[in-house]
């Protein structure tokens, strides 16, 4: 621990080197990501800026994809100290960082959020399975043991217990985290229920990522951008579509969404938190460690992100749609990053 530490300190020397006189220029906190993290990244800038009267940090809601790319681009303060992430981050990614000086990075673990496909108040929820989500939003799917264009056009297509409407559904850009979690999640895991699909598994490990992974873009699926409030306004105005975003921001509109229930199960927090919902996922913060000894505040913020008065049960976070993390691995996450330990996923 102690050489964790060192290691800290050391570099947050060199940051305050490297930056000169201009490291205690940035009085803010600054920090981008995940558009899904983004209302607890903020509410956690404004319970510190309560508890401790420094600036509330500024947070931007780039996408989690996006965040990394700037998150990873150096040390300094011209650079965020932290990023919201609706996925772990990739190897990819974290090779960027190393490469760009980010070398010391700690990982939060936030808590856990769902994926949900909801619809207005005015529209049609039924139940759908995971394989019936691939059969109506992937580019190419199985018809009659053949692997083809998707020629679904409604969703009495899919399954003619479903409305028979249009197949019209907003989501994410692939930018999002939220939009590589539904493909992981749901995507990859709908395929596997096709033979003509699941062959490609062994013979063409490529074409079977292809046919599994890729949406639609015949406009059936919409790339809607990081704002899901577009997504909202949207459905408003035509009941006949459907949105995918974090579970989190329908518990936030829940007064005018209703979601599909999924192989059974709504999201909820019990269903999200015992893992019966299955598109659920956990959703991360990461810190440069290079910052802690320069940022003014920002042990402070780490402090207040990891407590429990915001993270915990009955914690503040949860009154926006947050499920805890089981409490020994938000103990775990609490001392790790509150001890500046770098993560060792890559290591």
């Amino acid at each position: 621990m102690k050489k964790v530490l060192l290691a800290s300190t050391m570099a947050a020397a060199a940051l305050a080197v490297a930056s000169g006189a201009q490291a205690q220029s940035r009085e803010q906190l600054r920090g981008v990501g995940s558009s899904t993290v983004f209302p607890y990244s903020t509410m956690i800038a404004e319970e510190f800026a309560n508890m401790t009267g420094n600036p509330a940090p500024v947070i931007e809601s780039t996408g989690t994809g996006g965040g990394m790319q700037i998150f990873c681009q150096g040390i300094g303060v011209d650079h965020p100290d932290l990023t919201g992430a609706s996925r772990a981050m990739k190897q990819s990614e974290y090779e960027l960082c190393v490469g760009n000086g980010v070398d010391d990075i700690s990982e939060q673990v936030l808590g856990y959020d769902g994926i949900a496909l909801a619809t207005s108040r005015d529209g049609e929820v039924f139940d759908i399975s995971l394989a019936e989500l691939h059969q109506a939003l992937a580019a190419e799917v199985a018809v009659d043991g053949e692997i083809v264009q998707n020629p679904h056009e409604t969703w009495a297509d899919v399954n003619p217990d479903f409305p028979d409407v249009e197949i019209q559904v907003m989501g994410p850009p692939p930018t999002s985290g939220t939009r590589d979690a539904w493909v992981e999640l749901v995507m990859e895991e709908g395929c596997s229920e096709f033979e003509a699909i699941e062959a490609l598994h062994e013979s063409d490990e490529i074409r079977y990522e292809e046919v599994c992974q890729r949406m639609r873009e015949d406009g059936k699926f919409i790339e809607a951008g990081e704002n899901d409030n577009l997504i909202v306004q949207r459905l408003d105005s035509d009941p006949t579509s459907y949105g995918i975003f974090g579970y989190s921001f329908f518990f936030e509109n829940q007064d005018s969404l209703q979601v599909v229930s999924i192989e059974g199960v709504e999201p909820a927090e019990s269903t999200i938190a015992d893992g019966s919902y299955p598109v659920s996922r956990p959703i991360f913060i990461y810190y440069k460690n290079a910052h802690r000894e320069v940022i003014p505040g920002m042990e402070a913020f780490i402090e207040e992100a990891t407590s429990e008065a915001a993270i915990g049960p009955g914690g503040y976070l949860t009154d926006i749609g947050l499920v805890p993390a089981p409490e020994d691995q938000r103990a775990k996450t609490r001392e790790a990053v509150r001890n500046a330990e770098h993560m060792g996923r890559f290591e």
